[in-house]
């Protein structure tokens, strides 16, 4: 137990760290910037050390994120308590009591919709036309 709280706290951790790695990085269309003149392209790491670093360190923290991935899902498939619970059977539950005024499976009067004419209604101005010449 103690081993998963920990692997889960190094996770979260991780995660946190790919996520800033990966923000920090520049991307492809930020040499074009540096190409005209621009003077973004000068930082902490230098204009090729940054590149190295970054992304050296996010693939290093990307694997670590995948392998507690692992370890977390081995913990949680080693646990029993799911498939207890899914074994264990629920207490009955009863129907409340209908009320003595209504009456099961009774339609109000007025809440039958009303029923769709069987021909169709004719377009202004052609009355030669037949229900059978509309495709379908």
């Amino acid at each position: 137990m103690i081993w998963e709280t920990l692997l889960l706290g190094m996770h979260v951790l991780v995660a946190a760290a790919l996520i800033g790695f990966v923000l920090l990085q520049h991307g492809k269309g930020a040499d074009m910037g540096a190409a005209f003149g621009s003077g973004a392209s000068g930082s902490l790491f230098g204009a090729a050390g940054s590149a190295n670093f970054l992304s050296r360190t996010t693939a290093i923290l990307a694997t670590v994120f995948f392998m507690t991935s692992i370890g977390l899902t081995y913990f949680a498939s080693t646990r029993g308590a799911p498939k207890e619970l899914m074994k264990r059977e629920l207490p009955a539950t009863t129907a409340p009591a209908p009320a003595k005024d209504s009456k099961a499976g009774e339609v109000p009067q007025g809440a039958a919709p009303a029923a769709p004419s069987s021909a169709p209604a004719e377009p202004a101005g052609k009355s030669d036309s037949k229900a059978g010449d509309v495709p379908k």
